[in-house]
């Protein structure tokens, strides 16, 4: 889940992180308010889950409090990327010196998160990482064992920040990488971390994402942002098809059918969690197919779950074919997955041989499972066949019954 600005700046203080002095407004007059307490010019940002703020007009500066409390009126008037503004956050504009950039991020290849840092802050870290590689310092490190300042203090040092600069960053991104693991945190980054005219260092702007699976554990924060409870802080509002995807994964508690995506191609995926969901999904349009959804499934569902979530993807308008795929599975019985599909096509009517497009799913219990799909006529692969082979299959039916 996403965190408003504002409320990444809080989280950021709460780890003994130093900011900028700023304030969040709901009205233009709570805005006027506080840009008087800070007492100086200020920058008016729109509290919205989307980028491109600074390009529609959602950030604003102000000399004056008269100023801050008509851009905050119009800010809050101003819907961007779809998103009407949650409130405005009222910050200080202070004396820069020098931007930089400091963040953590989860590294899905190496099971760690890794720890970034450049000199050259206020950007993307992509561009910064593309363009100039030497300006930005990384190491990765254990959710384990105790985080050292100075595996911070390397990472800065790596783009050739010395003396002063390095002494008072370096707690900082040691924090950053702290609060990282004990939040449950996917990203935290400051971007820019400032560092001002008398040498002291702020953030000045904060994005956090939290695991979803980690809200009962970090239920003390949320309440005390405000976070509701029924709050998905996604980047978009999520689709009733979405919708639809969590009431079949609560239908029992029996394995997971999760992380269900809209899309609007052709081709609707039942597909293995995991880095295989995430494999076999861009399988598909490596292809050249036309994901109707993404979907995770898996940890031994029952044969109701794995035909609820085949019919919802069946049933979604413009879907011609679905794929049933996963990697190589040790706690999921193939046999139920091919029993759920197979149940969900022949209760909607369909034929599961003409609406099953491939199913790859070796591992356990995958005899019994393949002599059900036989029984079907319907096209299997095992394990000899890898998943972009199968993705390539299923693409190519679509194409030939298009």
């Amino acid at each position: 889940m996403r965190f408003f600005e504002y409320e990444s700046r809080q989280i950021v203080a709460k780890a003994g992180i130093p900011t900028s002095p700023h304030g969040f407004a709901t009205t233009a007059e709570e805005a006027r308010r506080i840009a008087t307490e800070i007492g100086g010019p200020t920058v008016i940002k729109s509290q919205v889950l989307t980028g491109g703020r600074m390009k529609a007009g959602g950030v604003k500066f102000a000399d004056t409090p008269d100023e801050a409390e008509a851009h905050a009126r119009d800010i809050l008037a101003l819907e961007i990327g779809g998103h009407m503004p949650r409130g405005v956050l009222v910050d200080s504009k202070v004396d820069v010196k020098q931007e930089y950039y400091a963040g953590v991020v989860w590294d899905g290849m190496r099971k760690q998160p890794v720890i970034l840092f450049s000199d050259m802050g206020g950007i993307d870290i992509e561009e910064v990482a593309e363009s100039h590689p030497d300006h930005v310092g990384r190491g990765h490190f254990s959710t384990i064992h105790p985080f050292s300042d100075f595996q911070a203090k390397q990472v800065i040092a790596a783009t050739g920040v010395t003396g002063k600069a390095l002494q008072r960053a370096t707690p900082i991104l040691a924090r950053l990488a702290k609060l990282f693991v004990e939040r449950d945190m996917t990203l935290a980054e400051i971007n820019p971390l400032a560092e001002l005219a008398d040498g002291s260092f702020v953030a000045v702007d904060a994005h956090m994402d939290m695991e979803n699976e980690a809200r009962p554990r970090q239920k003390a924060l949320l309440a005390e942002l405000g976070v509701g409870e029924e709050e998905t802080r996604q980047a978009r509002e999520a689709t009733p098809f979405e919708i639809a995807g969590e009431a079949v994964d609560a239908m029992d508690h029996r394995g997971v059918a999760g992380n269900v995506t809209e899309f609007d191609g052709n081709l609707g995926l039942v597909i293995g969690a995991g880095g295989g969901s995430l494999t076999l999904f861009d399988a598909v349009r490596a292809h050249g197919g036309d994901p109707a959804n993404y979907c995770e499934i898996g940890g031994n569902p029952s044969v109701k779950k794995a035909a609820g979530l085949a019919k919802l993807v069946l049933q979604k308008p413009g879907v011609d074919k679905i794929a049933v795929m996963m990697s190589i599975v040790s706690n999921t019985r193939v046999d139920i997955v091919a029993r759920g599909v197979i149940k969900a096509c022949i209760e909607l009517g369909y034929d599961p041989a003409e609406k099953i497009a491939i199913f790859r799913i070796p591992g356990a219990w995958e005899e019994e499972g393949f002599k059900i799909l036989e029984r079907y006529g319907v096209e299997y692969a095992d394990r000899s066949v890898s998943m972009h082979e199968a993705a390539r299959r299923a693409v190519e039916k679509i194409g030939a019954a298009a």
